[in-house]
């Protein structure tokens, strides 16, 4: 799903595709949306845009002497799974463009279509950045480090730094790929408490007989958590292209799998988190793959943080045969306006459990055998 840096590279996209278009007429969209209308006409107007995060602000600003009198409107998305945008012929709409916005004549008439195959994306006017969530890794780097290093003792970081690492009050713009690329680099173990990670870094401090330019080298060559969280998405953006996105075309995806060392990379391992979110990561030397082979899987405690308050599986499914219901899994649960998990992703059951009823009456359904790793092949929309 597109991560900041491909946020990044669309607000790149708006504002070098249609920096020289005059736009005009009424915003369109889909009626397959639910989406909110956008009450915006004008005869002639420009389209920019600003990245933060996770989230693209796109301002529609009415040229001098336009009709009728307009006062700019900002609109924020949300790409959710596989939104993008595209700038195409007026006559080549592409089939889940769910806002559209036409160039003016004379000319050959150009719509920008916010396209998402999936429909998980989302926009609001107003133009204001969603309430809760943090400074911005790639653009606001000073203030993200400040704000996780002063919150600290925020329950988020009780939990392992794979699932912290999604939470977009700190972390807003790493996703998926990212953290699994950053603690890779690093070699943390992905279950490792957020904590105890974090906490070393509040005592980092350069020595203060070195130089300017010592400081510098010394921060290139040894990079920590936080460094990587602003130097690794940079990394993607200064790739060109459109990052992570599989409508991208082949040379700019073909860029992107080269630059990837562990997400997805044949020889990792991968594991769900407790939000059913797959992290990739390296198993140490000297010990086997843990491969998803089923949901049997065991962690030993280097790779997980054991959560006693919570009943082993063999005794749950008892319980539940006995009671004739269903468990109530993490994934399950409503997502509210939380941030703490990566809020464009959908929550889902967890595979391969079977209601009461259908425990009950002994019948199964034939289990759906769901493919581990992610596809890298261009099938659905570009992130930007």
């Amino acid at each position: 799903m597109p991560e900041g840096p491909e946020l990044h590279l669309a607000s790149q996209f708006v504002n070098e595709a249609c920096g020289a278009l005059v736009f005009g007429g009424c915003v369109e969209k889909s009626s397959v949306s639910r989406n909110p209308e956008v009450p915006f006409e004008s005869s002639a107007y420009r389209i920019s845009a600003l990245a933060r995060g996770k989230e693209l602000r796109l301002i529609l600003s009415p040229l001098p002497g336009a009709q009728p009198p307009q006062e700019p409107l900002a609109l924020v998305f949300r790409f959710g799974m596989s939104g993008s945008f595209q700038l195409v012929p007026c006559e080549e709409l592409p089939r889940h463009a769910h806002l559209r916005f036409y160039t003016a004549p004379p000319g050959p008439r150009l719509a920008l279509c916010f396209v998402d195959v999936r429909r998980f994306g989302h926009w609001d006017l107003g133009g204001k950045w969603q309430p809760g969530r943090g400074p911005c890794v790639l653009q606001q780097y000073e203030q993200f480090r400040e704000n996780v290093l002063r919150n600290l003792a925020d329950k988020a970081f009780d939990r392992p730094i794979c699932e912290a690492l999604l939470d977009q009050r700190f972390f807003n713009g790493i996703g998926n790929y990212l953290r699994a690329e950053i603690l890779y680099r690093l070699k943390i173990p992905p279950f490792e408490k957020a904590r105890s990670v974090l906490e070393a870094l509040q005592q980092r401090r350069p020595s203060p007989k070195l130089t300017l330019s010592q400081k510098i080298k010394a921060k290139l060559q040894n990079p920590d958590l936080l460094e990587l969280c602003h130097s690794v998405p940079k990394e993607v953006v200064q790739l060109g292209g459109k990052g992570y996105g599989s409508e991208s075309g082949e040379e700019d995806f073909a860029a992107f799998r080269a630059w990837l060392r562990c997400y997805g990379m044949p020889g990792m391992s991968s594991l769900q988190d407790r939000h059913g979110r797959t992290i990739w990561f390296q198993c140490p030397a000297g010990r086997k793959s843990h491969k998803k082979k089923s949901k049997a899987t065991q962690l030993s405690p280097e790779d997980t943080v054991e959560d006693p308050s919570r009943p082993s599986k063999a005794l749950s499914r008892t319980r539940r045969a006995k009671r004739d219901l269903p468990e109530r899994t993490a994934t399950q649960r409503p997502e509210g306006t939380s941030l703490q998990q990566d809020p464009e992703v959908p929550t889902v059951p967890k595979k391969g459990r079977r209601s009461g009823r259908q425990a009950a009456s002994g019948h199964r359904r034939p289990r759906k055998v769901k493919a581990d790793t992610p596809s890298l092949e261009p099938e659905g929309t570009s992130a930007s």
